[in-house]
């Protein structure tokens, strides 16, 4: 049977066959003695004597076979075959210590490593690590240890400050979340062994007038760092009461009454016993018998009504603090106070009903006093050697509703968040739109709010509209592409999705945006103990038989709520 169809080139002087026209070596002798391997041995050579070789093969001179074209995926025609899908490469992820031996087949990430392990990049599917302090004191990406986040509601802004809380708690940074609107945060805080401070009619309360933490840690330090911790204390005090005042006119102090509630307060820690907090009630009593210190700033004159006409407003104020719409949760003592040396704090206001918005955003102004209160004699107590350096990681979330709580409350939120680089302390805002700003009364309040966002070292939106996603990008500039990408994730899931595959397509997808950078979009998937301290829906779902054999809780409409 004949094998192949081109004759071999008759053998050298040296024995081995010669090359062909191809430039191949010839195939030699057949093993049955037929001069020829692909010869049949009943054929007679042709042409004169035995070694001529026949004529050209027409097929050799039609050129050689065409080889069929190579595909993505393998060879396409007769004889070829294709790979129906392509595994990507199992991706390892070591320390240079231990990939260095892997050369030439590791290779670096692009997306950053410092911090937080928050999720994976969204096209390369790296590990992108961050948060407000690790990219501040470690990394060095970001001039300010903030974080101002964006995003529409259910979207899982919570579950990612959640995951960087837990993070940064191992760590050894103390989470703060200076009042817990939901609560959001407050398993994870107790998960955490931290401190749970309820707040709210009937539940607890805080005395603005107690100086907490910074007087205790005055007291200790003493000398003249003492002395300067008080004064800061005392100015502490001060702006929280102006804060509420202000939730209760609905405006801004006179200048001439913070002179006198400052005299005020002076007067009253002088004449209040070591170890006991002075309360509101004990304000007022001092604005009804006006002492000497606190006529003189008032330019009474030695004139009874004249002193009564320029103390009666503030007197008012502070009686609408007690027994107005604030109730009585700032007038008796604190119910808790903030623990120092606890792990983490939650302070939840979870009690205090949707619509009372001026208790609400009287007790944030008041927790968050309270618990920067504390930041600050914490670093005051590292700086005299009395205990060891921390730093603190605050959270302000639904940041909307104290800011239309009142008029010129911006700034008071502005003056007690300004500060975080130099207090050793990361925060992180939370809101919903950027029109939360454009709905405050005036121009100055609307501008003092868009600087939350300017100041932030980083910006993360969740899904917005396109429309807000064109406005947000003239403050920290965003590419057409980045606002495609985000106003795609606001879409809601479609119709025929129920139950536990009806979420939206853009929930647990962010893009972080630092400065002038390229946006890095992640995508969140949270483990099982993160869903079981984590979840914002908790109040709908119900009992149900099934649940008892493993379906899980029922929603209304739904097959479960995850």
């Amino acid at each position: 049977m004949r094998t192949r169809t081109t004759p071999p080139t008759p053998p050298g002087a040296d024995g081995f066959p010669m090359p062909d026209a191809d430039g191949q070596p010839g195939p030699g002798p057949a093993p049955d003695g037929s001069r020829y391997r692909d010869e049949d041995p009943d054929r007679k050579p042709t042409g004169k004597g035995s070694g001529k070789r026949p004529g050209k093969d027409p097929r050799k001179a039609a050129g050689p076979p065409r080889i069929p074209p190579t595909g993505p995926r393998g060879w396409d025609g007769p004889g070829g075959g294709r790979v129906g899908n392509l595994d990507p490469p199992t991706m390892w992820r070591a320390t240079t210590v231990q990939a260095c031996g892997l050369w030439p087949f590791a290779a670096g990430s692009g997306a950053p490593m410092s911090g937080v392990p928050l999720g994976q990049h969204l096209f390369t599917g790296a590990t992108v690590c961050g948060d407000p302090l690790s990219w501040f004191t470690r990394a060095h990406y970001i001039s300010n240890p903030s974080l101002f986040m964006l995003g529409m509601p259910g979207l899982g802004k919570s579950t990612l400050i959640n995951r960087m809380l837990i993070g940064l708690a191992a760590t050894g940074v103390v989470p703060l979340v200076l009042g817990d609107l939901k609560p959001d945060y407050a398993d994870t805080v107790r998960a955490l062994g931290g401190q749970i401070i309820s707040i709210g009619r009937g539940v607890g309360g805080i005395n603005v007038l107690d100086p907490g933490a910074m007087g205790a840690a005055a007291a200790r330090i003493g000398g003249e760092a003492g002395r300067a911790l008080a004064a800061e204390a005392h100015g502490r005090v001060l702006n929280v009461v102006a804060a509420l005042v202000t939730i209760v006119r609905n405006r801004p102090m006179d200048d001439h009454e913070q002179s006198v509630l400052s005299a005020a307060l002076h007067h009253l820690r002088e004449r209040t016993a070591p170890g006991r907090a002075p309360l509101l009630p004990d304000l007022l009593r001092v604005l009804h018998e006006g002492p000497e210190r606190v006529r003189a700033v008032t330019l009474d004159r030695g004139d009874d009504t004249r002193y009564r006409t320029a103390v009666d407003p503030l007197h008012r104020s502070l009686l609408g603090i007690l027994d107005g719409p604030l109730g009585n949760t700032f007038a008796s003592e604190t119910s808790t106070r903030i623990d120092l040396h606890a792990p983490a704090v939650c302070v939840d206001i979870s009690r205090i009903g949707e619509a009372d918005t001026q208790l609400t955003a009287a007790a944030m102004l008041a927790a968050w006093s309270d618990g920067l209160g504390t930041v600050a004699a914490s670093h005051a107590l590292a700086d005299a050697g009395l205990t060891p350096r921390r730093w603190f990681f605050t959270v302000l979330d639904e940041l909307w509703r104290p800011l239309r709580a009142a008029s010129g409350i911006v700034d008071r939120i502005d003056a007690l968040t300004r500060l975080n680089r130099s207090l050793g302390l990361g925060d992180a805002k939370i809101t919903h739109t950027l029109k939360d700003a454009e709905a405050l009364g005036t121009d100055a309040d609307r501008a003092k709010a868009r600087g939350f966002v300017e100041r932030a070292g980083m910006v993360v939106c969740a899904g917005l509209p396109r429309q807000e996603m064109e406005e947000l990008g003239r403050v920290v500039g965003l590419s057409r592409r980045e606002i495609d990408l985000v106003s795609s994730w606001s879409s809601p899931p479609g119709w025929a999705k129920h139950g536990n595959r009806g979420e939206p397509p853009g929930r647990g997808r962010f893009l972080i945006k630092v400065g002038g950078r390229p946006g890095i979009p992640i995508q969140v998937s949270i483990t099982d103990t993160e869903r079981h301290l984590h979840d914002t829906n908790k109040r709908w779902a119900t009992e149900d038989p099934r649940a008892v054999s493993g379906v899980g809780p029922r929603t209304p409409g739904g097959k479960g709520n995850r």
